[in-house]
């Protein structure tokens, strides 16, 4: 913007967003076919069924017609036809704590009508209302009063409240939300585009309000593919504006030189719009591009070249360890001669007799592995939905519910993999093991989610999730996940066990000294160096997503960051194992397990960097919700990334201890 209208268009840092070209879907309805088999055709009724039939057809054909799915069917309207306008939450950068549209006392229509919502986008605090706003395809307007209300000292202060925190005006047309346009200062210029438009601005203590609001609207025609028009832009030209009333009628005006609406001189506020109509050869399938256009694809780039290099590190290091080191050792140990040179076994061979002697805590690590491979297969799932686009931004709060869907019918594997652990573990107390897997990570997360939710009411946020919703969840909890965990539990118990190469000595070997760089706390804040390391650069753009209200699409870059992420945790794994168990200590459980899962102490830790250098959030509320989220994320990373480096390193000590010839 230029210095002369900062004013009228004032929001928060422009985000540098590339989108992939989508694929435009198109929803058709289908026809079953029913007939009779081995029966002649009843002439009578022919007629009857016919009718019927056409009566059905017709009626699938309307409801195939009118099935509209946000964001994958497009909607055709005719000149004139009414296009709704739709408002959504107040969000904040600042509190991170959405609040109702009408919590501010715009324009109100007669009856408020809330959309109906998926469970994601009552979790993510969404809000979706109808408006007054009266806008027609094709129909230009100018000046259009709204309404004007009444400024009482409490709506100044919920005005000035807001102002001062930053809050955006997310509105929503077809299924687009609300942007901004905003000029890009320096060399580069060109236009950014960030989601909503703020309530308004503050400068030297004075506030001033957007009471005046361009909708620039872009539609794209094609009479050769379809009848009528498709919206294929929605953005937003926020003005404040004090209008001039002294000749009857409401006069906006809009350019540099109008008079500013300064909160403290009026006592009534008037809300006026103007409605522009621009023809856009955008297609419907790219609308969504404007929205998701970041030059950020050579960071990507970046981040996957960081990843596949520490992954190529690790990879060589587990090769030398496997072709040359273990091949020698095994070579050697399978060529021993005498008893004497037997006597004078050194190394990781000396304790095959301990090496799968059941850990300490054994149920809690049968437990966490249990869980870390539920988060895995809701992991692998959702990136597989995403990949076809199934969780495509336009979807809102898809997301969200995939992962809790997927998480819940998961609890299956953890159950199955509890079972097989704790069993293998000469476990029995399976009661107790199985009833830990279903409730406590779980519990864990409703926990902290639970108390968050507290503080968000007390805050008289729309972001506080209903009870009745809470509610929902713990039926998903309760009725479907612990089920499952018991189900896959029982047919966990109900396998053989799995077969073990070397047999358990009863006395326990007594472990030498060992030198400083095994040292437990040294090797696992070493190990998750690593892992984090594959995936901090494109952590940086999913805490983006998350607390800068950014939209998030590179599944695909996601889905190589977390193939590279498994694969490093299961090598740094594998290598300190090999380290430890050269020593002569077999403790190697908790230590395989807890090698990768540090990663998530480095996660936590770089989200206390983000939060001081990339927020300015203040209110203690906040704060608390800030890293009561990165605390549940720092868990679920934890549980991931150790149950790969607990799992890989079992079946590489297994490999190893089978090859060997023991007496």
């Amino acid at each position: 913007s230029s210095s002369g209208c900062a004013l009228r268009s004032i929001g928060p840092p422009p985000v540098v967003l590339v989108a992939p070209r989508g694929a435009e879907v198109r929803v058709r309805g289908s026809l079953a076919m029913i007939g009779s088999v081995g029966r002649r055709p009843d002439v009578a009724g022919l007629g009857l069924r016919r009718r019927a039939l056409t009566a059905a057809v017709c009626v699938g054909a309307r409801a195939a017609s009118a099935l509209y799915l946000p964001g994958v069917a497009p909607m055709e309207y005719n000149e004139g036809d009414k296009v709704e306008v739709k408002v959504n939450k107040l969000t904040s950068v600042k509190t991170q704590l959405p609040y109702r549209y009408y919590d501010l006392p715009y324009c109100q229509p007669p009856v408020i009508q809330e959309s109906v919502e998926n469970l994601g986008e009552i979790l993510e605090g969404d809000l979706i209302e109808n408006s007054p706003y009266e806008v027609k395809m094709l129909q230009n307007m100018s000046c259009k009063v709204l309404c004007k209300q009444t400024l009482t000292k409490e709506h100044r202060e919920k005005f000035k409240s807001m102002i001062r925190d930053e809050y955006l005006v997310n509105w929503i047309v077809d299924n687009l939300p609300a942007a901004t346009r905003y000029a890009r200062r320096g060399t580069s210029g060109g236009t950014t585009y960030v989601n909503g438009f703020p309530v308004g601005v503050v400068r030297e203590d004075r506030y001033y309000v957007h009471n005046h609001v361009k909708i620039d609207l872009k539609f794209h025609t094609s009479p050769a593919e379809y009848e009528g028009y498709r919206i294929v832009g929605f953005e937003i030209e926020p003005y404040s504006v004090a209008q001039d009333e002294s000749k009857g009628s409401v006069q906006c005006q809009g350019n540099v030189n109008s008079p500013l609406f300064e909160l403290d001189l009026h006592d009534t506020i008037t809300f006026t719009y103007d409605v522009a109509w621009a023809e856009s050869p955008i297609r419907w399938a790219s609308r969504w591009d404007n929205y998701l256009r970041m030059t950020g694809g050579q960071i990507h780039w970046f981040s996957i070249l960081n990843s596949l290099m520490i992954m190529l590190f690790l990879s060589g290091m587990v090769a030398m360890i496997l072709l040359r080191t273990l091949h020698r050792d095994i070579t050697k140990y399978n060529e021993l001669a005498s008893a004497e040179e037997a006597l004078e076994e050194t190394g990781w061979k000396l304790v095959h007799g301990d090496v799968f002697r059941k850990p300490r805590h054994s149920k809690l690590l049968a437990v966490s592995v249990g869980s870390g491979v539920q988060i895995l297969g809701m992991s692998v799932v959702t990136l597989v939905f995403a990949l076809f686009g199934l969780v495509s931004p336009a979807h809102r709060g898809v997301l969200l519910q995939c992962v809790l869907l997927l998480y819940t019918f998961m609890g299956i594997a953890a159950g199955y993999i509890t079972a097989r652990l704790y069993k293998m573990f000469n476990g029995a107390d399976w009661k107790a093991t199985t009833l830990l897997c279903a409730f406590l990570y779980p519990g864990i997360f409703f926990g902290i989610f639970f108390i968050l939710n507290l503080l968000i009411w007390g805050q008289k946020s729309s972001g506080a999730v209903p009870f009745t919703t809470l509610f929902a969840v713990l039926c998903l909890w309760f009725g479907i996940s612990v089920p499952l965990v018991f189900l896959g539990a029982y047919f966990g118990y109900g396998k053989d066990n799995i077969s073990l190469p070397v047999r358990t000595n009863q006395i326990p070997r007594q472990i030498p000294a060992q030198p400083w760089f095994i040292n437990p706390v040294f090797t696992v804040l070493v190990g998750g160096i690593l892992p984090f390391g594959a995936v901090f650069t494109e952590l940086f753009f999913i805490m983006s997503s998350i607390w800068q209200h950014q939209f998030y699409y590179l599944f695909g870059f996601l889905a190589l960051v977390l193939i590279i992420l498994l694969v490093t945790c299961a090598e740094i794994s594998i290598a300190l194992t090999y380290f430890q168990l050269t020593s002569e200590d077999y403790r190697w459980w908790w230590r395989a397990f807890l090698s990768s899962g540090s990663s998530a102490g480095y996660v936590f830790a770089y989200s206390i960097l983000y939060f001081s250098t990339r927020l300015s959030i203040e209110k203690l509320v906040s704060t608390v919700l800030y890293f009561g989220y990165m605390s549940i994320i720092s868990i679920i990373f934890f549980l991931l990334t150790g149950s790969v480096g607990a799992l890989a390193a079992f079946v590489f000590v297994r490999a190893i201890y089978g090859s060997i010839k023991i007496d």
